[in-house]
């Protein structure tokens, strides 16, 4: 996959569920859960020990394009990529793990916050950011205030965002996609309640489609 490819991914999934998943023997029903409610890709944060077999065994479902989020490190980068992660995000801008990226052929969506990071990311060859932590920041004010200076940039703002801030975001011209937590968090993991995950899965695709 490629940058473009990654743009292309993102402008058509619309939305990206961001998952944060302690125990790996819920990664195939919840990609079954996901890929049911009509998403198209998932992002696996590397915020929990066994982050590595979640994406191994949700890509092995075969019906999701997965990522890996909150990469910090080089290291992180080479083994989400091992682990089978199609694309990568991370939080904030670290050189190291651009360079890892374009060592291993995969794209990448670093976080940005400032204007200044957004020009060292488009001086790298970036063209597809993400807005962090979005809400925080500004929510949609920020990032057309970002956008404007930089128009060949596409933004996928995550941190914050729920259901209700869905389509005025994705109405944004600069945005191709939006991250969020809600339609599959841990409680609803440790409950079990995969229904539930589809129904809000299904809800933020409906919410997402023009």
């Amino acid at each position: 996959m490629t940058g473009t490819d990654l743009a292309e991914l993102l402008a058509q999934a619309r939305i990206v569920p961001v998952l944060t998943v302690p125990d790996p023997r819920t990664a195939a029903p919840l990609a079954r859960a996901l890929t049911a409610g009509g998403a198209h890709c998932a992002e696996v944060t590397f915020r929990t020990p066994d982050a590595e077999e979640v994406v191994k065994a949700m890509a092995a479902e075969g019906g999701l394009v997965v990522g890996a989020g909150t990469i910090l490190t080089a290291e992180q980068a080479e083994r989400a990529v091992a682990a089978g992660a199609r694309f990568l995000v991370s939080p904030g801008l670290d050189d190291e793990v651009l360079d890892v990226a374009r060592a291993l052929g995969v794209p990448i969506a670093p976080g940005v916050a400032t204007a200044t990071e957004l020009m060292r990311a488009v001086r790298a060859g970036i063209d597809t950011v993400k807005l962090f932590p979005s809400e925080p920041l500004g929510g949609r004010a920020m990032l057309r205030a970002l956008a404007a200076p930089f128009p060949g940039v596409r933004f996928m703002p995550t941190g914050g965002i729920g259901p209700a801030q869905l389509p005025g975001y994705l109405s944004e011209p600069a945005v191709l996609a939006v991250g969020g937590s809600w339609m599959a968090t841990p409680a609803l993991l440790a409950s079990g309640d995969y229904e539930e995950i589809r129904r809000l899965t299904a809800e933020a695709v409906e919410r997402s489609t023009p």
